[in-house]
């Protein structure tokens, strides 16, 4: 809805900036194998000030975003259920269900609770799929052409929105390379699935927007979007009318199991940061342990659980919607944490190489693409800042409220590694090479 038929093209150009962060991005996961993810690297490349504000930022990002999926779960599984059964079961009911389950899986045994969900999201891949296969041979409501991506089309409504909702699609690559320290062979391992999560992505959205937009018609789809009451459920009105009910009663189960999926691996990531963090004394070294049986950050879990419940808990009170306000704020909120994080991982890529030329690759891996994608990244933060109270549909103040906690979680992370390196400067030094 921020940019309308166009979208496909944006997230092709999403693509592209990726694919040259991961470049970089892969280049350094060699050298640096850490859970800390963008904080071991920032802190690496930039040093401990920049590393612990990294830190406190991944912190906020993970968590916030975990809380506003939570709210966007309860909503579908709640209109699934109403819609399905007649069973009118409040939405936080459900996010309350969801969170309980996730927190045991994630205390208990990460890897193969992940294993298990992997299966179904194969599976909803491929009935996603189905439907593209459908429309496009059925020819779309007015024949299959590449009208999303002229220039026209490119440049409609709001495309500093659509950017960064393209953007929000791919969250959640990066997460490789915080397994790192658990994988057999992460200098091979985490760059193959960094560039195959991002190109699974980037191929699979691209193709499945077009496909969408054939569906409704290049100059329909954006009234026909307006014109619903829950825009999520337009995926299953072409399901209806290309393919049939028993594939949209199929996408809308696997709709629900793949976001239980994402609930299950943002928690992980947002425990490895607690985890990484903790051990390296940014925060209580307590949270930096694991699990005596299961080997799992399974403080750092519970902390994430906890977290999540509160904001759950006062979204329920307050009788916000889960979508428009909780999944809304919170996801774009925690995109424009991540978006800043990659901007400045780019830059800690090039630092890392001048300051360690015997580990260069090539200038162009490690110095023009790393460069290329950090003014990329930045300016479209910039642009989605300025934009953020169109993109949350909020007012603007309450918008710049919002995007306060960004400076916010920086400050507050560089007064605790200031802190460190005041009481312990060997520690400091050391902020992004503890490792297994």
């Amino acid at each position: 809805m921020g940019n309308g038929a166009g979208t496909p093209a944006l997230l092709i150009a999403t693509l592209l900036v990726l694919i040259c962060f991961a470049v970089g991005y892969t280049n350094m996961a060699r050298h640096v194998t850490h859970a800390g993810g963008f904080y071991a690297f920032i802190s690496r490349g930039l040093g401990g000030l920049a590393g612990g504000a990294a830190g406190m930022l991944g912190m906020v990002a993970y968590n916030v975003l975990q809380a506003g999926i939570y709210g966007l779960f309860g909503a579908v599984v709640s209109g699934t259920l109403a819609a399905a059964f007649g069973i009118n079961a409040p939405w936080w009911a459900c996010s309350a269900t969801a969170l309980v389950l996730i927190a045991l899986l994630g205390y208990r045994n990460i890897d193969l609770s992940a294993r298990l969900l992997s299966i179904v999201v194969i599976a909803e891949y491929c009935a996603v799929l189905v439907l593209d296969i459908a429309i496009i041979s059925h020819g779309g409501a007015h024949g299959v052409d590449l009208s999303a991506f002229a220039p026209a089309q490119i440049s409609q409504g709001n495309p500093a929105i659509g950017l960064l909702f393209c953007f929000a699609a791919f969250v959640g690559f990066e997460a490789t390379t915080l397994y790192g320290e658990e994988a057999k062979n992460p200098k091979r391992t985490i760059p193959i699935a960094t560039y195959t999560s991002v190109l699974l992505i980037g191929g699979f959205y691209t193709l499945s927007v077009w496909a969408m937009v054939i569906g409704a018609g290049t100059e329909q789809i954006m009234p026909m979007l307006q014109a619903l009451q829950d825009p999520t459920t337009f995926l299953y009105s072409l399901s209806d009318q290309y393919v049939g009910s028993g594939l949209t009663n199929l996408i809308r189960l696997l709709f629900m199991v793949s976001m239980f999926a994402c609930l299950l691996a943002f928690h992980n990531t947002a425990a490895r940061y607690f985890f990484a963090t903790g051990r390296d004394g940014l925060i209580p070294k307590k949270l930096g342990t694991t699990h005596p049986r299961h080997q799992s950050p399974y403080l750092g879990s519970a902390l994430q659980s906890l977290i999540a419940a509160l904001i759950l808990s006062v979204f329920a009170v307050l009788g916000a919607d889960p979508v428009l306000q909780l999944f809304s704020w919170f996801s774009n909120l925690a995109t424009l944490c991540l978006i800043l994080l990659m901007a400045m991982t780019s830059l800690a890529v090039i630092c890392y190489f001048r300051a360690n030329p015997h580990l260069r690759d090539s200038t162009f891996k490690c110095f023009v693409l790393p460069g290329c994608s950090g003014i990329a990244l930045l300016a479209i933060w910039v642009m989605a800042l300025v934009h953020f109270d169109v993109l949350t549909g909020t007012s603007k103040e309450l918008a710049v409220v919002l995007c306060c906690a960004i400076p916010a979680a920086a400050v507050i992370g560089l007064l605790l590694a200031a802190r460190l390196r005041a009481a312990a400067p060997v520690r400091f030094n050391d902020l992004g090479h503890n490792n297994a």
